[in-house]
């Protein structure tokens, strides 16, 4: 019951359960990536031309991702996965898993019970079945057609969350970052891989010149996309990274938040807990 606005020697005072008391949110940020598109001149929304534009690629996706990284990428995916190991979860849920690399990896590092990976672009999906059903894991990773900042499952229902280069695409950042917050159980984990910016002279230059020349060069040659590089190239240079990224994540509840910078900073993994 809330007194605070009652006076003892007022009759007609009326209390008014806390339950009934409107809960006010503070507005969403938004952040300089959540604008950046992959086509300026479409009326369409950020979100609508990610799943577009990913199921334009899905066919290369899987071959450029360890091209243009030198495989790499397969290293930075199983250094973020065992940041859950102390936690051993049995519920994760893989937001953006696109192909269903990190949900197929999860099941050799972690173990669990169950992996349910969520994307909003199909032709990433029937890529990633194809390959769950090749390794025979049906029965432990299932493939859903899912929205980041509207997730379709109950408060508290995960152990585990995982992003892999996914957050920079999500439309606002905040939203799809509080949702994951609610499905996550009391203590679960968030473990968000994102690429970076390096720091130094040297690395920095190169990694500058392989993002605005190789990388966008490489998927027109190989998936006749060259804008889906340039996109990734500019969601990067926008994207809040190191302790901008952990600080959003303060700011929205999460606990024990870090980060971990990888190769020399081209990749970061952020982890918060619940």
């Amino acid at each position: 019951m809330n007194f605070a606005n009652c006076k003892l020697q007022t009759a007609n005072c009326q209390l008014q359960p806390l339950s009934q008391k409107p809960l006010i949110f503070a507005p969403m940020t938004e952040f300089a990536h959540d604008t950046v598109v992959p086509d300026k001149t479409s009326s369409l929304s950020k979100k609508q031309q990610v799943a577009e534009m990913f199921d334009g690629i899905a066919f290369r996706y899987d071959f450029l991702n360890r091209f243009l990284s030198a495989g790499i990428d397969v290293k930075w995916r199983k250094k973020a996965l065992r940041q859950l190991l102390s936690l051993q979860p049995k519920h994760i849920l893989d937001v953006a898993t696109g192909t269903a690399d990190m949900a197929i990896m999860a099941t050799a590092i972690l173990q669990p019970e169950k992996i349910t990976g969520i994307d909003i672009s199909d032709g990433m999906l029937d890529v990633g079945r194809k390959k769950v059903e090749k390794l025979g894991l049906q029965k432990t990773i299932e493939l859903l057609n899912g929205d980041s900042e509207t997730i379709n499952f109950d408060n508290n229902s995960f152990d585990a969350v995982t992003v892999a280069f996914g957050v920079r695409n999500f439309q606002h950042l905040e939203k799809g970052l509080s949702e994951i917050f609610r499905v996550l159980k009391p203590g679960g984990k968030l473990v968000v891989l994102e690429f970076s910016r390096p720091k130094m002279v040297g690395a920095k230059a190169m990694y500058n010149l392989y993002m605005k020349i190789v990388a966008p060069n490489m998927g027109k040659l190989f998936s006749k996309n060259r804008s889906a590089y340039e996109y990734l190239d500019q969601s990067i240079k926008k994207f809040p990274e190191g302790k901008d990224f952990t600080n959003i994540l303060d700011n929205l509840g999460y606990q024990h938040t870090y980060s971990k910078p990888l190769s020399l900073g081209i990749c970061s993994i952020y982890c918060g807990e619940k």
